[in-house]
């Protein structure tokens, strides 16, 4: 089979492509640009956005000229400041917490990278990437599933792929544990064997993709009492507790942003939890939409185990009420993901429009 394969010049994608290529299949490796120098400043940390990303190219060059794949890059800048940053910036200027990742995988990585690939000419009979998920079919669609090793499961950035998108998709990984996957990369002698995962959406300050100016404003208890001061309320992120300051006799956690008083506030860890949420622009992959309420349990952030106790109720206008068991969910934050599983299958998700 010709298969593409998405590097990051990383050691997932580059194993991968490798297993890929020793089970006989033809593999091209292939790479989205999407760094402008000048336009942002970046940093020093790895991540899948920054100024680093000429190295990552090189050295997936590099890679694929040693293995002998051929290797293609594809501008997406202008597509993923379109798609991605103008939409970060948007979310958070209004108050809510985007995940930037799990809106470029939809996009970008697993739609325009693999689309501009194809249209250049080359042989798709499938995408692979070194995402931790894995799929299977049942019930006349493909299922999305959690990696067999949880810990590394990357599924929750994956829910709003389409059925056509997991029909060309291939997860090479995601029945191994990381630990077999640097075996694999020392068996085939990859520098990148004991390199570092990449642990941020921007290797700068997330600041600097809003672009805003410092906003005065205050930060308050629950009952309006000003504790604090603030220079702009996109600066925080609901549960978050370093770096309030502000002094107080017990530990205080974010609670709400108010984007239209231009307030942060905070309270006590308790005050951070939800046992209802509702969530639009659902997408459902491995079920078609319930018309009905469904057991489920959830993630609201990537990492961490899907918590039990949820059961999701659909609503006519597409949304969905989530009602929580026990002591809910700790930090909903409007413009996250909430996305829904039962055991290992990813059934679905949506953004958090409001928790209470």
């Amino acid at each position: 089979m010709q298969i593409i394969v998405g590097l990051s010049g990383g050691v997932d994608s580059s194993v991968a492509a490798l297993l890929l290529k020793d089970e006989g299949h033809d593999v091209t490796g292939v790479m989205m640009r999407r760094w402008r120098e000048g336009r942002y400043a970046g940093g020093g940390r790895d991540a899948c956005f920054g100024a680093g990303e000429a190295d990552s190219v090189r050295a997936a060059e590099a890679f694929c000229r040693r293995f002998g794949l051929p290797f293609r890059t594809f501008d997406c800048g202008e597509a993923f400041e379109q798609e991605v940053v103008a939409n970060f910036r948007t979310e958070y200027l209004a108050g809510r917490t985007p995940n930037p990742c799990v809106r470029c995988n939809a996009l970008l990585k697993f739609g325009l990278l693999p689309e501009l690939a194809r249209a250049s000419g080359l042989a798709c009979g499938a995408f692979a990437t070194g995402h931790y998920a894995r799929i299977d079919q049942a019930g006349g669609r493909h299922r999305l599933l959690r990696a067999s090793e949880t810990a590394r499961d990357q599924s929750y950035f994956l829910y709003r792929l389409s059925q056509e998108q997991l029909r060309r998709q291939l997860f090479p990984l995601g029945g191994m544990t990381k630990s077999e996957v640097r075996d694999h990369a020392r068996r085939y002698g990859l520098a990148v064997a004991e390199a570092p995962d990449s642990q941020d959406f921007y290797s700068g300050d997330h600041r600097e993709l809003v672009g805003a100016p410092d906003q005065p404003g205050d930060i308050v208890d629950e009952s309006g009492m000003v504790l604090g001061r603030h220079t702009g309320f996109w600066k925080f992120t609901i549960g978050q507790r370093k770096g309030l300051g502000v002094a107080h006799p017990h530990p205080l956690y974010v609670i709400r942003v108010d984007a239209c008083r231009n307030a942060v506030v905070v309270g006590p860890a308790e005050s951070t939890r939800r046992h209802a949420l509702v969530a639009g622009d659902c997408h459902w992959v491995s079920i078609a939409p319930p018309a009905a309420p469904l057991a489920a349990q959830i993630k609201i952030r990537s990492t961490g185990e899907p918590v039990p106790g949820a059961t999701l109720h659909p609503r006519e206008d597409g949304r969905i009420a989530v009602r929580m068991d026990g002591d809910g969910l700790a930090g909903v934050a409007p413009g996250q993901s909430a996305v829904f599983y039962q055991g290992d299958v990813l059934l679905g998700g949506g953004i958090i429009e409001s928790g209470a």
